[in-house]
């Protein structure tokens, strides 16, 4: 990753995978700040009033608004489409539709430290 001091947008609805993938960011010494959010409504909410961003690490079944219905709403919006995101999930089956839909990258849960290290040095310039 060329980028220290990163703030990154964790979406999952379980509590704990939050808390894990936070203190891994934290731990990397890339990550500044983790904004936890519990669906893509929520995450929406932080993503128009912050402008601070630089990845969203995104699951994929949440309740409100799961993470396909997240994608589409960033690559719709002038303001976020170029943000990069990593959509994490333990259903393979929604690769397909994730990249489909824009997502830079994609992750299997239970995430690994250094998979999502690497993926992001992928997605971050």
């Amino acid at each position: 990753m060329s980028r220290d001091n990163l703030v990154v947008l964790a979406v999952d609805d379980d509590m704990i995978n939050l808390k894990l993938l936070k203190s891994m960011l934290m731990k990397s010494g890339k990550v500044k700040e983790v904004i936890e959010a519990r669906n893509g409504s929520d995450a929406i909410g932080h993503l128009k009033s912050r402008d601070n961003i630089d990845l969203i690490l995104l699951d994929i079944i949440m309740p409100v608004m799961g993470g396909i219905e997240m994608l589409k709403v960033v690559r719709a919006d002038d303001n976020l489409r170029q943000l990069p995101i990593i959509v994490l999930t333990t259903d393979e089956t929604k690769k397909g539709e994730a990249l489909e839909f824009g997502a830079n990258g994609f992750l299997m849960k239970p995430i690994r430290n250094d998979e999502l290290l690497k993926k992001m040095a992928t997605v971050i310039v």
